[in-house]
């Protein structure tokens, strides 16, 4: 596993989804706030007890974690495949 010190999983934290030092953000929120199209000084803009490593740490887990598993996506007619490929 890759070093992620700022990424805790607590089960009586935010149901257990990783979050950033134990606070109740979850690494799932920061990345939603990006995907949507905002920058990272606008996540810590709302978030002002997050720090920029935590923003970037929460990118790189949320890849890492995508990379670890496969996904079954629906193709473009709403079928789902069975691979990735």
């Amino acid at each position: 596993m890759a070093d992620f010190d700022r990424i805790t999983h607590d089960p009586d934290l935010m149901g257990g989804k990783p979050t950033i030092r134990s606070m109740r953000v979850t690494v799932g929120a920061i990345v939603e706030f990006i995907g949507a199209g905002h920058t990272v000084e606008e996540v810590l803009a709302a978030y002002p007890y997050l720090e920029r490593e935590d923003v970037l740490q929460a990118l790189r887990y949320a890849a890492w974690r995508a990379e670890e598993r496969e996904v079954a996506l629906p193709d473009r007619f709403g079928e789902r495949r069975d691979r990735i490929r």
